[in-house]
């Protein structure tokens, strides 16, 4: 009868075992979604470069617009003037694109030039002739040549789609702007500060463009592999044990 009884129970005993084992797997594999924690950073993610090119790009248009207008009016060379006016007319249009970019990713920007941005306009305010062309020249061209190499180097390594956009818009003005006032022919070449490579640790705005690492690291697919082939040997090891006491 021993045998018989046994026999009986094993559609039920099987049962208990499919269920059990069915528990023990999901218990095993409630671990993963801790990997799902290191996805890549969202699109919309800002890093320090990104947001350095957002408040330059910004910066610039803030003192260059009035400066491109203060050229219009008070330049000596008809040159100078058509090209401050086209400066400011340009500026105003990448400065809206930048306000834009900034709205939509929820980034703070500058709504002031700086101390020394104003001194600058200052300086502009103060002189006026022939001295006035050649201040506004030398100021916005070294201004220029700042901010360009951190449009490139932004460029080349941001991961945000509207950070990517702004570059390439900020780009082509800032190199059309260049042209223009090297069409002067005030342009002091033997003054521009030399193009310069970030020495390691160096924090400027170069360097951490260059160095643009995201917000986010991913989690390779062996990693992933090793945590779900720990989940199932643990809910194995789970399973076996509870079928042993059985």
């Amino acid at each position: 009868m021993a045998p018989l009884e046994s026999a009986h129970r094993r559609p039920g005993h099987r049962t208990h075992r499919v269920a059990v084992l069915l528990i023990a797997l999901v218990a095993g594999i409630a671990v993963l979604p801790g990997v799902a924690v290191a996805v890549p950073a969202p699109q919309q993610a800002l890093n320090a470069a990104d947001q350095a090119l957002l408040v330059g790009v910004r910066l610039a248009g803030l003192w260059e617009m009035p400066a491109g207008q203060m050229a219009a009016d008070k330049g000596q060379s008809p040159v100078v003037r058509e090209i401050g006016a086209e400066i400011a007319k340009q500026h105003e249009e990448l400065d809206r694109l930048t306000v834009e970019a900034a709205n939509k990713l929820g980034a703070t920007i500058p709504s002031d030039p700086t101390a020394q941005q104003k001194a600058w306009l200052l300086e502009m305010q103060n002189n006026s002739g022939a001295r006035f062309d050649q201040i506004f020249v030398t100021r916005l061209r070294e201004a220029h040549g700042s901010i360009f190499p951190v449009i490139g180097a932004v460029r080349a390594a941001t991961r945000n789609a509207t950070i990517r956009k702004l570059a390439d818009d900020a780009n082509k003005f800032v190199s059309a702007h260049m042209e223009m006032l090297e069409r002067t022919g005030l342009v002091r070449w033997e003054q521009l500060p030399p193009a310069v490579l970030p020495a390691s640790g160096n924090d400027s705005l170069i360097a951490r463009a260059s160095a643009n690492t995201g917000t986010g690291i991913g989690v390779s697919s062996t990693v992933v592999w090793l945590v779900f082939l720990a989940a199932l040997a643990t809910g194995g090891i789970a399973t076996w044990r509870v079928l042993r006491r059985n």
